[in-house]
């Protein structure tokens, strides 16, 4: 007697088929600690997704929120105060950045939240996932068994993911994508922690990896720039952001990445510390064992958690956790918004610069051994990665000893907005050097990538004959 499903496999056959030709909506959501970011494709099974509308709310934890929003690349609205509109957590942004989307006749192919096909999140912390996850009971309880590995990063998303499982139709499939998953590669003697490793295996305790979703795409957009395929690919990534990391990417695949256990390790950044010696911070306070008043009934955050994550970085060097305020700090033709600083608050904008530079420096050095000086790249990323000029300069200079640079000053200070602005994914700003630049036949290239971490979940969907329904 045949199998139910060889019985009804045509049928399903041909569901799938017609379901690839049907253009469905796609929403990639990223939400942070004070932030929720959603962005609305169309997509094609197997095709790159078409970008409908974009929308974000920040400010939930420095009211007054506001609103962001843009229809096809055009803004609709510039950070305008959301009023008469309960925003408190990250679920009631959600719910207002969904509602944008319903209510503009611009966007006519979201009308109801009936049209919405796929929700795919962000999810910090993936574990031992190695690739995205249709989120179901059961994964979503697994999640939240990671909150304990990482409190501080996957709690926010998975408030939007209850929500969506909980409002939105029976119809929407909500997708977890995670920033752990393209590290999964990372060999084991780099993964490892030289600790008793039944204690290890028992605690799930090893290097992750993080901010994967942007070298996933990182990786594509450089290895469409240089013409190669993804699997001859061999770059040192920066994402450098308010979260920074450098990542070691052999053949096309994470062969190591600054971050560890958790998304402290490795850079400094905004307010995390980034790595520093394991028992600096029992000197730092009597009392870092102890719960933070920030922690609640299902989110357990000790004080040593919260100073190494929220109160370190270049906020405690300088009292900002704006880059671009440092950097405006130490140029002398800026504008006169930094002109009242004293010597001394001069001074520690440039040591949190120095330090960061160093840090940054010290990851390239270590990752071109690592690669054996078959590096394609160094490419910058991120907030801070696509923005400071003067960051790129610096790290390219120190690393000149290694085949990288000059920079080109027009390409590193004018055309990188110019071209990234103008909807480039990568510009060249230090043009292969003929004498020092070459290593085995690979040219040192020195790139700027406009990330985006909302396309690239929106495609691993469309790519994904799992999901496609």
């Amino acid at each position: 007697m045949k199998d139910v499903e060889d019985i009804h496999r045509p049928m399903l056959n041909s569901l799938q088929s017609t379901s690839a030709k049907m253009k469905k909506i796609v929403l990639s959501v990223n939400a942070g600690s004070s932030s929720v970011k959603i962005s609305a494709y169309s997509a094609l099974f197997g095709q790159a997704p078409i970008q409908l509308a974009e929308a974000q709310i920040s400010g939930l934890t420095a009211p007054p929120p506001t609103l962001r929003y843009t229809r096809h690349g055009e803004k609709v609205i510039n950070d305008e105060e959301v009023k008469d509109q309960k925003v408190s957590t990250q679920a009631d942004a959600f719910d207002i950045l969904v509602k944008a989307l319903i209510d503009d006749n611009g966007v006519p192919e979201i009308s109801s939240k009936e049209d919405i096909a796929y929700v795919c999140h962000r999810i910090v912390h993936g574990g031992d996932f190695v690739r995205p996850k249709l989120i179901s009971d059961e994964t979503y309880h697994n999640l939240e068994k990671l909150n304990d590995l990482a409190p501080l990063h996957n709690s926010t998303s998975l408030v939007i993911v209850h929500r969506c499982m909980s409002d939105m139709p029976k119809t929407t499939f909500n997708i977890a994508c995670f920033d752990s998953q393209f590290h999964h590669t990372i060999p084991e003697h780099i993964r490892t922690y030289p600790i008793n490793q039944d204690i290890a295996r028992n605690n799930h305790l090893r290097k992750y990896g993080f901010h994967g979703i942007s070298y996933a795409f990182i990786t594509r957009a450089t290895a469409e720039f240089l013409g190669k395929k993804v699997e001859h690919v061999n770059i040192i990534a920066l994402h450098l952001g308010s979260g920074a990391s450098a990542c070691a990417i052999k053949g096309g695949k994470s062969l190591d990445n600054s971050m560890g256990l958790t998304p402290l390790a490795g850079l400094p950044g905004a307010t995390r510390s980034g790595s520093v010696d394991p028992s600096l911070v029992f000197h730092y306070a009597s009392d870092v064992g102890k719960l933070s008043p920030a922690s609640t009934k299902d989110l357990h955050i000790c004080r040593a958690e919260e100073i190494l994550n929220k109160q370190s970085g270049w906020k405690a060097l300088t009292g900002t956790t704006n880059f671009g305020t440092i950097t405006a700090a130490l140029d002398p033709s800026s504008s006169d918004t930094t002109s009242h600083l004293s010597p001394e608050e001069v001074a520690k904008m440039r040591l949190a610069f120095n330090i960061f530079v160093e840090r940054i420096c010290a990851f390239i050095g270590a990752y071109y051994v690592s690669l054996q000086g078959q590096v394609d790249a160094l490419v910058f990323a991120g907030g801070i990665g696509e923005k400071s000029h003067q960051l790129r300069a610096a790290v390219v200079e120190q690393v000149s000893c290694l085949g990288f640079g000059p920079v080109d000053k027009e390409a590193n200070e004018t055309r990188v907005k110019e071209k990234l602005d103008d909807s480039h994914d990568v510009i060249e700003i230090a043009p292969p050097n003929s004498k020092k630049g070459k290593r085995d036949g690979r040219e040192h290239r020195v790139l700027v990538c406009k990330t985006d971490e909302q396309f690239e979940m929106a495609r691993a969907c469309a790519e994904d004959g799992e999901f496609w329904r």
